[in-house]
């Protein structure tokens, strides 16, 4: 059997917070307003890739290695081929009239060996960071989405004992190098499902989870204290993949707690949101079948809720958010990507409103990409059919007009309303959320 994904597990997760003890209520949400205003100029709209799984031509890196070791895993090819194909993508989301763009320095392209530095590595980054510049994009640059050097993987990846320092040495010399063209940052995403991964693609023992979290919070400190030595006005976050306000203690809470100081924003990422009715609804196929789980736009709301309770004070932006289809034909549901967008926006839009200090939105992700063993599950704003074009065509959905209009606008228009009504009792922030749900006016 496949080891569940990153996101398949993260749907997991958010069902399996109903069984968890239920907090008090937080207290009365705001009142729904007749209107909702725009986000505003200094308001951050971007979009979301990542190394390994938009780059292709990959070099020799843990998931290299673990998509030779798994058969049912989609064989990886070039990816969308970003590697030769980013002034395309850059140009695509420079038209989409966002000002962010998120990739990842991967670093098993840029240390082959250790102590080796490939300088054509560095230059394949040095030529896509200046061709955001010249299309007006600010890089967030994440230092590790999850892949690392095969010299690495070989002696046991984040348990051995050396993993912390090399880690560092490279973070160390990529943020040096590109830290003049004040990019936002993102050192390790998503540290609790990186754990999971490692767990059930890379060996890594339920023993060695511990030692591994405490390197990931070890590192993110001080790869945090460098960055703000030869940057200081940086941001830097770890971004967080949104379970559910009673489960999130447990899921992200300790590492949370243990970078705290060292968050100058809150990364989240949200996806899927449960109901009683549609968790039970739920079967195991279908944790791997992504097009099929349930879509709460409104999870947003609460999620930048939980946070700025969590965190008071912090900037929050949402790092990830989008859709998946199964290789891009419609949902069942009739839901489109255009309309998820549109709703996702609206929730922000409210949670500014009501006083929550959002600072920014990247969608996931500018194109399709190789989704940790798959082509099926397409995230893009423009679908790319890698496994039967062999030009990599980049295809827009209907997502791509809605989002540039709302770069245009600042947001949905003031009298907009969801699609996709909010549901009555949403596991995402129960109990709360059964007891006060967020609404929507007639």
């Amino acid at each position: 059997m496949r080891p569940l994904s990153r996101r398949q597990a993260l749907a997991l997760a958010a069902g399996a917070a109903a069984t968890l003890a239920l907090p008090p209520l937080a207290g009365a949400r705001p009142p729904a307003p007749a209107t909702v205003p725009p986000l505003g100029p200094q308001f951050l709209w971007g979009v979301a890739s990542a190394g390994f799984q938009c780059e292709g031509h990959a070099p020799d890196s843990n998931w290299s290695r673990y998509v030779a070791a798994n058969s049912s895993y989609d064989r990886y090819g070039d990816a969308v081929d970003f590697y030769r194909r980013y002034g395309d993508d850059i140009a695509l989301a420079a038209n989409l009239g966002v000002s962010v763009y998120r990739i990842s320095v991967e670093w098993a392209r840029v240390q082959p060996r250790p102590g080796v530095w490939d300088e054509a590595g560095f230059a394949f980054y040095d030529a896509v960071l200046d061709a955001m510049a010249a299309a007006g994009l600010r890089p967030m640059l994440t230092l590790d989405h999850w892949v690392y050097p095969g010299w690495a993987a070989e002696r046991g990846g984040w348990a051995h004992p050396d993993m912390l320092g090399d880690w560092l040495a490279n973070a160390r010399t990529v943020v040096d190098r590109y830290a003049a063209g004040n990019p936002l940052w993102v050192t390790f995403n998503e540290p609790v499902f990186y754990m999971v991964n490692e767990t059930a693609n890379g060996g890594l023992s339920p023993a060695a989870v511990p030692v591994m979290q405490d390197r990931l919070i070890r590192a993110h400190n001080a790869i945090y204290d460098h960055i703000h030595r030869v940057q200081p006005r940086a941001l830097v976050t770890s971004n967080l993949a949104y379970v559910a306000g009673t489960a999130e203690p447990v899921v992200n809470g300790p590492m949370v707690t243990a970078i705290a100081d060292r968050l100058d924003y809150v990364g989240i990422d949200y996806y899927y949101g449960f109901t009683p009715q549609t968790l039970l609804q739920v079967s195991p196929a279908d944790l791997r079948a992504l097009w099929k789980m349930p879509l709460q736009p409104e999870g947003l709301y609460y999620a930048l809720q939980h946070y700025s309770r969590r965190l008071p004070g912090k900037p929050l932006y949402v790092v990830e958010n989008g859709m998946p289809t199964r290789n891009g034909e419609p949902r069942a549901d009739g839901y489109t990507r255009a309309d998820d967008l549109r709703d996702s926006i609206y929730w922000i839009q409210r949670a500014a409103a009501d006083g929550l200090p959002v600072m920014g939105y990247n969608y996931w992700s500018i194109t399709d990409n190789y989704e940790w063993g798959s082509y099926t599950p397409r995230f893009g704003l423009y679908t790319v059919d890698v496994t039967t074009d062999p030009a990599s065509t980049r295809r827009p959905t209907d997502a791509v007009a809605a989002y540039t209009a709302i770069t245009r606008a600042g947001g949905v228009p003031a009298d907009y309303r969801p699609t996709r009504a909010p549901a009555a009792c949403s596991l995402v922030d129960a109990p709360d959320s059964c007891a006060d749900p967020v609404t929507v006016p007639a």
